[in-house]
């Protein structure tokens, strides 16, 4: 190669580098920001907000739980094994202890840092409570720290609902 052949390829990849840095440079200085809505209106076009879709009505989890298996609800237990323990007396981890969880107040783990979302939740973790939270945790309470999607299928949720009744010294009954 010559001399003139190095001085064309030097002046690309220094053109290429100047605009790699200029457009980094761009990115840092200049903030767009979304507009709420159409800044040029074209006639005869109607617009149509999109409707937050409304969470779908969960299934009343009592009827499945008559029919639900605990064993089956053990295997389904073990998505919660990561971050709980099961077992009675067994320390809080990422999550609380789920011993007696049936039937237990919301935030009902001593020395566990629930967050506001659970911690100030009323009532007790009945069936239906419990399907909702399994369900999907960010749903049932904002803000929660547990990062868990949650089981959709409601045959799954009555099965680990069943499986957590039996960890218990005298599981609640059956609604």
């Amino acid at each position: 190669m010559n001399m003139e052949t190095n001085k064309i390829a030097g002046a690309v990849l220094l053109a290429g580098i100047v605009a790699m840095t200029s457009g980094m440079i761009a990115g840092m200085l200049v903030h767009p920001h979304k507009l709420a809505e159409s800044v040029y209106k074209v006639e005869g076009v109607v617009q149509q907000a999109a409707a937050p879709a409304a969470p779908a009505a969960l299934q009343p989890i009592g009827p499945l739980l008559a029919a639900a298996d605990p064993k089956a609800g053990e295997t389904q237990a073990k998505k919660c094994l990561a971050c709980h323990t099961l077992n009675q007396g067994g320390p809080n981890r990422v999550g609380p202890n789920l011993w007696n969880i049936v039937g237990a107040k919301h935030g009902h783990a001593a020395g566990f840092a629930y967050s506001a979302a659970i911690k100030d939740k009323p009532g007790d973790w009945n069936y239906e409570e419990l399907n909702a939270f399994i369900s999907s945790p960010k749903t049932y309470a904002p803000g929660t720290k547990m990062a868990f999607v949650g089981i959709p299928k409601a045959e799954d949720r009555a099965a680990l609902i069943a499986y957590l009744r039996t960890l218990s010294d005298s599981p609640k009954p059956l609604p």
